[in-house]
């Protein structure tokens, strides 16, 4: 049975599933650094040695270039022959600033269906700015959101604060207060006096070209 597969392995494991099933053979670890955002190739060689040894990709002796994806069902997902469907792109979050609609109010994303339960009104918001970097959610990628009203501590939410500024940031009760807080060590923690809880992120897609 696989281990435990972290974020940042998630990202270089369907980049790999998605380079390949593009070009055939496996992307070369700057290539996969580039894309995930990492700024070594060290660091990459480092996630593929932890995937290899919880048994989702295998090597391929005699060919560095190719690296055999052994959880067809992550496979599947990364390259969109999992069910999918179309939820609506609602606009773009940005720190500090109002939630800006986007241009077309019919404007559709696709998203496998694997990553919402269903069960709540779903919808994307696409990232603006650098506040939750080390949660690995960079500007230009696409939040997926669930509509919620509350929150446990350590959820990423979508919520309104003060003078109706929207922000993507964890959530958190200290001492009886709520503080939402960055994934930006150069960014400051949020003290709202007033805040309304939108959603919940369940998951993020990111475009690689």
């Amino acid at each position: 049975m696989a281990g435990v597969l972290y974020r940042k392995e998630r990202e270089v494991l369907e980049y790999i599933a998605q380079f390949q099933k593009q070009f055939g053979y496996s992307p070369k670890l700057s290539e996969i650094a580039g894309a995930t955002r990492h700024r070594s190739n060290s660091t990459v060689h480092s996630l593929i040695a932890s995937l290899v040894e919880k048994g989702y990709i295998q090597k391929v002796d005699g060919n560095t270039r190719v690296l055999k994806i052994l959880d067809e069902n992550i496979a599947s997902q990364a390259v969109g022959t999992q069910p999918s469907l179309e939820l609506p792109l609602m606009g773009y979050i940005a720190a500090g600033k109002p939630l800006e609609p986007h241009s077309d109010p019919n404007a559709t994303f696709q998203v496998s269906a694997s990553m919402i339960s269903g069960k709540k009104i779903a919808y994307v918001l696409q990232i603006k700015g650098n506040s939750m970097i080390e949660d690995g959610i960079f500007d230009g990628d696409f939040a997926v959101i669930e509509k919620a009203e509350s929150a446990e501590n350590g959820d990423i939410v979508v919520a309104i604060v003060d003078d109706n500024l929207a922000t993507l940031k964890r959530f958190y009760k200290e001492d009886g207060k709520v503080v939402l807080k960055p994934a930006n060590r150069e960014m400051d923690p949020i003290y709202p006096n007033h805040l309304v809880i939108q959603g919940k992120c369940v998951g993020l897609v990111r475009k690689f070209t």
